[in-house]
């Protein structure tokens, strides 16, 4: 995987991104990160990359030319380094924003299938829409606040992104098997000692029958999810007896209210 990040603030990504389990993938050169500073493609004797908005308003707004040319450079880079890839499909370009389509684990897989992904940072009240109309391909939100600028999100989405690249992660199945599978939040975990504060471990965990685990597992996926997240059902991937253990748990929490 290759990122490419257009910014501001490169240092801020270059931190997080080299740091614990993403900076030992990109030791390894199973990640790629490329920073390119928005400023270095300012034809402003002061480097500015933004203006006052027409039509006027509070604040600045990221001027069209300098992301334009940074947008460039980036892919031109893409496909120097190869030409035939950006013949049969042009690497997607994705700007952060309370606009976008707002990030889940379904998108973060479908991005961990490219080759190539760049990211535009944006800042102060936002970048000139015709920048975004020339560049732009996927608007993406990681939540319905505001920040001051797309750093911290585009660090959020390629944590996420990264972790389901082979090889990552030390254990394989790690990646799979956690919140989210299946549409569903991921179970009670206990490590040692079996007893703390008179809170005991499950005996079941403690039975070594790999079914019963499993089953127990499955069955406190679904109740948390219900509890916690229950817009997430809907889409829950579920047997028919786990359909059935649904259903008896949405009746008895049911009774349990009147």
């Amino acid at each position: 995987m290759n990122y490419h990040v257009m910014t501001l603030f490169p240092e801020m990504i270059e931190q997080v991104m080299g740091t614990s389990i993403m900076g030992r993938a990109t030791e390894k050169g199973l990640i790629t990160l490329n920073t390119v500073n928005i400023r270095d493609f300012s034809e402003n004797k002061h480097n500015r990359v933004d203006d006052y908005p027409y039509g006027g308003g509070a604040g600045m707004v990221m001027a069209a030319g300098p992301v334009y040319r940074t947008w460039k450079h980036v892919m031109e880079g893409i496909k120097a380094r190869n030409p035939e890839g950006t013949k049969e499909k042009a690497p997607r370009v994705i700007y952060l924003t309370p606009q976008g389509k707002v990030f889940n684990q379904k998108m973060a897989e479908e991005f961990a299938k490219e080759e190539d992904l760049v990211f535009l940072c944006g800042h102060y009240e936002g970048i000139d829409e015709r920048a975004l109309e020339l560049c732009v391909t996927d608007f993406v939100s990681i939540g319905d606040y505001v920040l001051t600028g797309g750093e911290l999100p585009v660090c959020v989405m390629m944590d996420a992104i990264s972790r389901l690249v082979p090889g990552v992660l030390n254990n394989e199945d790690s990646a799979e098997f956690e919140s989210l599978q299946d549409n569903l939040l991921e179970y009670p975990q206990y490590t040692r000692p079996v007893s703390f504060m008179d809170k005991e471990v499950p005996d079941v965990l403690l039975s070594g029958h790999h079914a019963n685990i499993e089953k127990w597992r499955r069955e406190q996926s679904i109740i948390r999810t219900y509890k916690n997240r229950p817009d997430l059902l809907p889409d829950a991937v579920l047997s028919k007896k786990e359909k059935q253990f649904l259903d008896k748990l949405i009746q008895s929490e049911g009774k349990n209210e009147e």
